[in-house]
């Protein structure tokens, strides 16, 4: 049986600052529960609804129903430590807010093997509930790192890598070179889901691509979403490799 102060530290996990304090974060499910067993994380404890009871993981879950499966999870130590890569793929996430964009992005990102993704200090908590939800387990796979962008940017131009950026005014990225970082680091830079990418990091772009629309001359929405603009762009670099 679960106690009263373990149905409210559960509870308290989903506000950013207990997951602060605590280091810890919830995953809920029974395949999010098995990815978390076996992943280099920390899995402090299991909660299964057969041992504690269907009322007591009513209280805990952030689901509209009780999972048969929440485990409290520790995060790694060196997320918010992040280093410029002498080589690799990289996403920067330059100001992403919505936690289920953030979650897709991390699910494309584990599809398409990219080496780290780097994150804006405003960028959502990728341990949020929501976040981890929509990871599908992607979170225990990628690596990801909170840090100052622009820094990074510059990190990569002085390896001799490139930074690439999506634009309404950038160039058909279907004609252009693409490096997936096999030499020097590459990133891609996805912007705030509003506002787009910064000034700060803009003007660290080394390279600045535009998504077509289909027909050329007659784009129906006025952007697209950051989780499907990151899912069009990757899949371009990774099919340069084949």
């Amino acid at each position: 049986m679960m106690t009263a102060a373990e149905i409210k530290f559960v509870k308290s996990l989903s506000q950013k600052k207990f997951r602060d304090s605590s280091g810890l974060f919830v995953a809920e499910g029974e395949k999010l529960v098995a990815e978390a067993l076996s992943s280099r994380f920390e899995v402090e404890k299991v909660y299964r609804k057969e041992d504690i009871g269907e009322a007591a993981m009513a209280r805990i879950t952030g689901l509209s129903s009780p999972s048969p499966a929440l485990a409290l999870v520790r995060r790694p130590e060196d997320f918010s430590k992040a280093e410029v890569p002498e080589k690799g793929l990289f996403l920067a996430l330059d100001g992403i807010r919505d936690p289920g964009n953030l979650g897709t992005i991390l699910r494309i990102a584990d599809w398409f093997g990219i080496d780290a993704v780097f994150c804006s200090p405003d960028t959502v908590d990728c341990f949020n509930p929501k976040v981890v939800q929509a990871t599908m387990g992607a979170i225990f796979r990628v690596r990801i790192h909170y840090t100052d962008i622009p820094a990074l940017c510059k990190g990569v131009t002085a390896r001799s890598g490139r930074v690439y950026g999506t634009f309404l005014d950038g160039e058909n990225f279907y004609g252009k070179d693409l490096s997936n970082g096999v030499e020097a680091p590459s990133v891609i830079v996805i912007g705030n889901e509003a506002g787009g990418i910064t000034e700060k990091t803009a003007v660290c772009v080394t390279d600045r691509l535009y998504i077509p629309p289909f027909p050329p001359d007659d784009a129906g929405s006025e952007s697209l979403n950051a989780a499907v603009a990151t899912a069009i762009t990757v899949a371009e670099f990774r099919r340069r490799l084949n």
